[in-house]
């Protein structure tokens, strides 16, 4: 380390005395890790520090410690003196190499396995001694800058455990997003054609684009057991800052394909090995990290057609170790299969998976009036905000519809009445014997349609018109328990009986005991 000189906390020391003070910031709390992921927009390690004109055209190294078990350092930096001409340059050293260098166009920077702010090196995190290095292109003779470093450790991959700086929402407020949560680029077997008309693998660039034009609030990239797509997300984000990219992945196995949502965390999709011996094991170890699983095309065939796409599990499955269920899928559409009855078949065996959908788009460049283009079926989230971890919550939380055209406007809200209360879809609701639950559906922007109520599954008749004739329009319905376990979806179907609009379930007396089963 070069034995340049600066001030610190307004000390002038040399650069090889911090550690004595990273030790007393140790002890003090000011370098605590945060435990929680409330805590974690919380700095870990803060340094202040001042430049001064005798440092021009230096370079300043500012140690700090990475503990072990950090899966992310981040930081940000900011200084003063800019109204001078002063200007300062940032860059990140690990143990062993320069990991970024940005000159003096960003003011954060993050590191991680599989992703990194652009002019900084994806790779792992090595516990021991990093430095922030800043460079001094320019400082008058006269002239001092204040600066502040923060540093973040994130001890895993999933975006709920990052600083805040990394998941700041694209969007503040709760509303219904619209997204696609399933869909290749070039980093698995998405493809377009190149220059010259050749298919080649398709930069993730054309897979965000095209959401970007069909107005997508959202989107997963759910490369095939790939974790490479992260970083060029992380590049895209800047440039994209009304789409939100989820982190995601389609763990694709011999068995079934699952997508993963919500980490970065490499996990092991070899099924059947020693390291994952069943499907259980895989998916607690997703649940380890953090990540929502859902089950992609569960009827699609399995084979020589399709080798492991269908949902073929060898031994009993733990259903509640899942979150969701791929009830529409953009390809199986397009093929004429439906993954409905499996959904309804789950539900009616007490497993309470969100239904969602996703396109399963491997040609970003295809005409988005196309079915399986992306956002060809749409997912439509109500959450609290426009972030990864408020979407994931929704879909959690089961507040969710399928909008299988993938319009811009077209909205199905369900919702149930009862003492006072009202629930929506993915609530659950008591309703003993005798009492009256009033249910109402509100349907928007779908003038031709017509709405259906299921129990259980089966349609329920209807004793009122059924006919979507405006714009906005309501309907009501009432239901009289019987006490037992239920649960109640809405649709909405074109004249020709294709579904455009398809609800999750309000759930009632689900209370009652009735476990999911393996299966």
């Amino acid at each position: 380390m070069n034995e340049q000189r600066f001030r610190l906390v307004g000390t002038v020391i040399s650069a090889t005395s911090i550690l004595l003070l990273l030790s007393f910031a140790a002890a003090s709390g000011i370098g605590q890790q945060a435990a929680t992921a409330t805590q974690a927009s919380v700095p870990d390690l803060v340094f202040q520090g001042v430049v001064i004109g005798s440092q021009n055209q230096t370079y300043i190294q500012v140690p700090f410690k990475v503990p072990d078990g950090t899966e992310r350092v981040t930081l940000t930096f900011s200084y003063t003196g800019k109204d001078e001409h002063t200007a300062l340059d940032l860059g990140l050293l690990d143990p062993a190499r320069l990991r970024c260098w940005s000159g003096g166009n960003k003011s954060m920077l993050t590191v991680e396995l599989s992703d990194a702010t652009p002019s900084c090196l994806p790779g792992p995190i090595p516990a021991g001694l990093w430095n922030v290095l800043i460079g001094v292109p320019n400082i008058r003779s006269k002239a001092q800058s204040h600066y502040t470093v923060q540093v973040y450790f994130s001890p895993s991959g999933a975006v709920a455990r990052e600083p805040a700086v990394l998941r700041l929402p694209v969007r503040v407020g709760p509303a219904w997003f619209r997204g696609d949560l399933h869909m290749h680029t070039g980093h698995s077997d998405g493809q377009c054609p190149n220059q010259t008309g050749k298919m080649v693998p398709c930069p993730v660039f054309f897979t965000v684009d095209a959401a970007a034009r069909r107005g997508l609030d959202f989107i997963a990239i759910t490369d095939h057991n790939a974790t490479s797509q992260y970083d060029a997300m992380r590049e895209l984000e800047p440039y994209f800052d009304k789409v939100l990219l989820i982190p995601g992945r389609e763990i694709t196995t011999f068995q079934g394909h699952i997508n993963f949502l919500g980490t970065t965390d490499f996990l092991d999709f070899r099924l059947g090995s020693s390291q994952v011996p069943d499907m259980n094991t895989l998916l607690r170890n997703a649940d380890r990290v953090g990540a929502l699983t859902s089950i992609n095309h569960p009827s699609a065939p399995s084979g020589e057609i399709c080798m492991g796409c269908g949902w073929t599990p060898t031994s009993g499955v733990d259903m509640q170790l899942l979150t969701a269920v791929e009830a529409v899928n953009g390809g199986s559409v397009k093929s004429g299969i439906s993954d409905v009855p499996f959904w309804n078949k789950e539900l009616n065996r007490g497993c309470r998976l969100t239904g969602i959908g996703g396109s399963d788009n491997h040609r970003p460049m295809q005409p988005l009036d196309q079915q399986g283009s992306i956002g060809s079926p749409t997912t439509v989230v109500f959450a609290s905000e426009l972030s990864t971890p408020a979407i994931l919550a929704g879909i959690r939380a089961g507040h969710v519809f399928i909008d299988l055209a993938g319009t811009h406007d077209r909205i199905l809200e369900e919702t149930a009445h009862f003492k006072d209360q009202v629930f929506e879809a993915g609530d659950t609701l008591d309703a003993s014997n005798g009492k009256n639950v009033d249910f109402s559906l509100r349907v928007a922007a779908a003038v031709g349609g017509k709405i259906r109520w299921r129990e259980d599954g089966e349609e329920v008749a209807q004793t009122a018109s059924n006919e979507v004739s405006s714009a906005d329009q309501t309907f009501p319905w009432s239901w009289v328990s019987d006490g037992h376990r239920h649960w109640f979806r809405a649709e909405v179907v074109g004249a020709d009986g294709k579904l455009w609009l398809l609800g999750n379930p309000i759930y009632v007396n689900w209370t009652i005991p009735y476990p999911c089963s393996s299966r």
